[in-house]
């Protein structure tokens, strides 16, 4: 190479790779620029992986399924004779508890596709989709997307349970369903890809979601009824977007389709989710389009 190629060549070679000039007029991150990969097509690549990933692996499939399983049978089972809330006269707490079992699996669901942000960094492969040119939100929208696939499975074989506690509905309920559990966990994968985007560790995230994650759920009105809590505790709860997330869930087994969207209680507690969503999934495509810099050079 001549004096003069080198000198051409080395600018370039300077530049981080991420920077590196693009190929045949690619842009990265750009959707439609040549060489790169549309929006649709990288989600789609990722939700699958994910989803692939998790019916390869039995173990996990056991867990996600069964801890919540449990939780609902023997919890179910020990708190019926003592159940008795204002307004619930009748239910039993098997009855109470099966909504709140199911956002337990969407948690669960979305708490380790959190954790694949991780292992996938510590294997490199992370590192090789963020050089790629491919759009930011895609490798966002691909993460949520896998997850609401992996909620949508284990919720599926759970929703087989609800005629035996007298839970019954049709199908434009099954559809309001579907798409509650699809919603709320986007918003749960979402706050988790703003952790675990940075973290180095998966034992670190377990500790965040214990702290933040776990006491959403607890405090959804899931495990409880809001009424008669105390007032400090209320206030807590109706903060929690989660809250508003397990009013929307409840609402289908309960009520038509047409009355819930012509309800002002079901419509302002969508809009609350809605807006936690928004919020969460903007966040997480900020924090990936962010470079993470080095310390200056001496």
């Amino acid at each position: 190479m001549t004096l003069a190629g080198k000198a051409q060549s080395a600018p370039l070679a300077n530049q981080p790779l991420s920077d590196a000039a693009p190929v045949d007029g690619a842009v990265p991150g750009s959707a439609g620029a040549p060489g790169g990969a549309s929006l649709a097509a990288v989600g789609g690549a990722l939700a699958r992986r994910e989803f692939i990933r998790f019916i390869r692996q039995p173990h996990r499939l056991a867990g996600s399924i069964g801890q919540p399983m449990i939780f609902w049978l023997l919890l179910g089972a020990g708190l019926t004779p003592s159940f008795s809330a204002p307004g619930l006269e009748g239910m039993t707490y098997l009855e109470y508890f099966y909504p709140g079992v199911l956002m337990m699996m969407v948690l669960f669901a979305s708490v380790f596709a959190s954790i694949t942000i991780i292992e996938d960094r510590d294997q490199g492969f992370l590192q090789g989709v963020l050089v790629a040119p491919v759009p930011r939100l895609g490798i966002v929208l691909g993460k949520v997307g896998g997850a609401s696939l992996v909620a949508l499975f284990q919720t599926a074989i759970l929703l087989l349970a609800a005629p035996f506690v007298g839970l019954t509905m049709g199908w434009g309920g099954v559809v309001m369903l579907v798409l509650t559990l699809v919603l709320v966990s986007l918003g749960f994968t979402g706050l988790g890809f703003l952790f675990a985007w940075r973290m180095k560790s998966t034992s670190g995230f377990h500790a965040v979601m214990m702290v933040l994650m776990m006491p959403m759920w607890v405090l959804s009105g899931a495990f409880f009824p809001i009424t008669g809590v105390p007032g400090w505790l209320q206030v807590i709860m109706l903060v929690n977007p989660v809250t508003h997330g397990m009013t929307i869930l409840r609402a289908p087994f309960y009520a038509d389709p047409a009355s819930l969207l012509t309800s002002p209680a079901y419509l302002g507690a969508l809009l609350v989710v809605v807006a936690w969503v928004a919020v969460c999934l903007t966040l997480a495509a900020r924090r990936v389009g962010l470079r993470d810099r080095g310390a200056p050079v001496s």
